[in-house]
């Protein structure tokens, strides 16, 4: 079984998720920029640091 290939596409797909999540989210749009290169140029660390500390999709009202 290829494990490589697995984790390739389980990086990509928790990627383009915290993509989406930051668009999604109420940052300025300079914030957002700076997120998504981060998830782009460092896939799994910026995916990490994004995942503790980005901005958050926005909040569903009550």
């Amino acid at each position: 079984m290829e494990y490589a290939g697995i984790g390739g596409l389980l990086v990509l797909a928790l990627n383009i998720w915290a993509i989406i999540s930051i668009l999604g989210s109420g940052a300025t749009t300079g914030s957002k920029v700076l997120w998504t290169l981060l998830v782009l140029i460092l896939p799994v660390i910026g995916f990490i640091i994004w995942f503790v500390a980005g901005p958050r999709g926005k909040a569903a009202s009550i």
